[in-house]
Parts: C-alpha cells; sequence; structure tokens
C-alpha cells in the first residue's frame, strides 16, 4: 500500500472536485462539506493545514477512490 503524503484539507479538496465531487457548503466549524451527484455519501473535509493520514485514508475510502488513484489525483 503507498505510504499517503502529508497535505491539507485544501489539497484533498482540490483532488477530490477532479473526480466529481463539488463544494456543498461550508460548516462554521472550519469543515467542507462535499458531495457527488448520484451518490448519498457526503464528505467532511477538514480546513486544516495538515490531515492526520488515518483520517486522510478515511476520507478516500469513503469517496470510493483507491490509495493509489488519490495519489494520482495530486
Amino acid at each position: 500500500m503507498p505510504k499517503l503524503p502529508v497535505i491539507s484539507g485544501k489539497e484533498v479538496v482540490k483532488a477530490l472536485t477532479k473526480k466529481d465531487w463539488y463544494i456543498d457548503r461550508r460548516a462554521k466549524s472550519r469543515h467542507i462539506i462535499m458531495k457527488k451527484d448520484g451518490s448519498n455519501i457526503t464528505l467532511s473535509i477538514p480546513d486544516h493545514k495538515v490531515l492526520d493520514r488515518g483520517l486522510l485514508r478515511a476520507i478516500i475510502r469513503d469517496s470510493g477512490m483507491s490509495v493509489k488513484e488519490f495519489m494520482n489525483l495530486l
């Protein structure tokens, strides 16, 4: 399994928008809520400078992508 990079929440949002995810709204608690048409899954991305690798892996898994697929989007 490839090692995940240390990236920010904004970089995650930028990568996910390449896979048809869009920003639905910004929560008051510094989170970015993302949705995808045709999917009932909602992603909550913390707007932090550094995301923990475990959290990043969970976001990738919830988005339905593999780690390798996500790495190619960066």
